[in-house]
């Protein structure tokens, strides 16, 4: 059997001895896994960056919507941790190295609560656009219990969306 090594984007090279080709659908799988892997990075990095933001946030809220609004910001952060946590995982578990860096789109320091909601909804509608993407990618590779971890994810994200459009009327 020829036996393939991934060496770049859109390359192959084969390994060993020719006596048979290899399967299509294997060479397609491990594709879909390198791209999978690369996209949950990239989850991984906006989970990250919205754990600094929500933190950041949930300190510097004034006024009287401090009430309200720092538990939400906290809230939020140890959800990002958690979906941080669940997407490191995964990573390792297909074989790839997480990252350690934020998403490197800036977080505005404000003390405005309105600002704070818009910063805010541009961080969930970007994640939630990621882990989108993440499903289909999965539907390729076909691991169904990563499937249902991503989605429980997404549907957070798509709650968090919904509360904070809510919260900007």
């Amino acid at each position: 059997m020829n036996k393939w090594l991934y060496v770049g984007h859109l390359s192959w090279s084969k390994l060993g001895t020719p006596s048979e080709n290899i399967s299509f659908a294997l060479r397609v799988e491990t594709m879909s896994e390198h791209n999978l892997i690369k996209i949950l990075n990239e989850a991984l990095g906006w989970e990250l960056r919205a754990t600094n933001m929500y933190a950041h946030y949930a300190a510097n809220i004034r006024g009287i919507h401090r009430l309200q609004l720092s538990p939400m910001f906290t809230e939020e952060a140890t959800e990002s941790t958690m979906h941080a946590d669940i997407v490191r995982k995964a990573i390792v578990k297909l074989g790839g190295i997480p990252v350690t860096e934020r998403n490197s789109h800036p977080i505005i320091h404000t003390t405005q609560y309105d600002e704070m909601l818009v910063h805010s909804l541009e961080t969930e509608t970007k994640a939630a656009a990621v882990y989108a993407e993440i499903m289909i990618i999965i539907e390729d590779v076909g691991d169904q219990d990563l499937y249902d971890a991503i989605e429980q994810i997404y549907v957070a994200e798509v709650r968090s969306l919904e509360e904070l459009r809510l919260l900007m009327e």
